[in-house]
């Protein structure tokens, strides 16, 4: 989670009770966006289902803020039941907010937390079309295998250091300040 400030919002991960957050932002996705995040058209019903399954899962999600509102994802998902060998890697951004790097920042944090759950093989899936996200996953060395209309990326996390462990436990009590301040905010403006 960050403090930094990133095109007039801020990056951090999100807390298990900030379903809400990452629901809204995946309803709000136009509907080529969220095909493309998906790779295929999905409902509102899947995605309010799939937005109340994140901590289920023991996914990490970071999110893009705008004043609140988050803008844009990105998720990393354990493959089976701990975290282990491998792992899922996807994000979505908001039409407005696109093409400004913001998907490749999120990523960024997104590899982090891979490799400081050792994780060695970091998986991205898309559609062939998706040149966005191809884009993002070349900026960071992914193996490109093209399949049938999709495209799977591997990505080999460096090992964990001291150094991301620490970056990352820094970012995570700024998020967590964050977080409560948005909170409070959020009352007092309903108060």
């Amino acid at each position: 989670m960050s403090e930094h400030r990133f095109w007039g919002g801020t990056i951090r991960k999100l807390w298990p009770t900030e379903s809400d957050k990452f629901r809204d932002h995946l309803l709000r996705l136009d509907k080529q966006t969220r095909r493309l995040r998906f790779a295929h058209s999905v409902s509102d019903a899947f995605i309010e289902d799939y937005a109340s399954r994140m901590s289920d899962m023991g996914a990490i999600v970071y999110g893009y803020f705008i004043d609140g509102e988050m803008r844009a994802a990105a998720e990393l998902r354990k493959i089976g039941d701990v975290w282990g060998h491998e792992a899922e890697a996807a994000f979505s951004v908001e039409g407005p907010h696109q093409q400004k790097g913001i998907g490749t920042e999120l990523m960024g944090r997104v590899i982090r937390s891979a490799r400081n759950r050792g994780v060695h093989l970091l998986f991205m899936s898309c559609l062939a079309e998706n040149g966005k996200m191809l884009s993002v996953a070349r900026k960071y060395d992914a193996n490109l295998n093209f399949e049938y209309g999709e495209v799977i990326g591997e990505i080999i996390p460096e090992n964990a250091s001291y150094f991301s462990l620490f970056a990352e436990a820094v970012e995570d009590r700024m998020g967590y300040m964050m977080a409560v301040l948005d909170l409070q905010s959020r009352l007092s403006n309903a108060a």
